[in-house]
């Protein structure tokens, strides 16, 4: 039974998620998962919800996901982010992002990202720290796929 009770909560997440993301919001509205809309979520409304997103990403209806409609899933997602990027960020409204229109990023990041990669300090990056750093990184990724 809690093996169930697990199996259902972490369907939830993911039904969440995954629609969050399909419709433009962090987190999906409540109003969305109260299918019945008699003011609360039942187990069968979080499992309808996520056989629908099912069904609309297995657009052959073969039961089963291809790499093709994996695809096309991501770059509909993506579509859609770059649609809101440009309306956030376009501030003259030309229909373009120039550079000046992006978000600034920590600009300290590229010279701290540098200054670790050039162990010996001596503002060149050689061969050897390059291979160096990239097994380090590739340590870290390894480290954080186990947990």
């Amino acid at each position: 039974m809690k093996t169930k009770i697990l199996t259902a909560a972490l369907m939830a997440g993911l039904v969440m998620t995954a629609a969050a993301a399909q419709e433009g919001r962090k987190r999906p509205d409540f109003s969305a998962m109260d299918t019945d809309g008699d003011g609360s979520i039942t187990l069968a409304e979080i499992e309808a919800r996520s056989a629908d997103r099912f069904t609309q990403t297995d657009t052959d209806g073969d039961g089963a996901f291809s790499a093709e409609e994996l695809i096309a899933a991501a770059e509909g997602r993506n579509a859609e982010r770059a649609t809101r990027m440009l309306e956030r960020f376009d501030e003259n409204e030309d229909g373009l992002l120039q550079q000046a229109e992006l978000p600034q990023r920590d600009g300290d990041r590229a010279a701290r990202m540098f200054e670790r990669v050039d162990a010996d300090g001596d503002g060149m990056i050689t061969q050897a720290e390059f291979d160096a750093a990239q097994e380090t990184m590739g340590n870290r990724e390894r480290r954080t796929d186990r947990g």
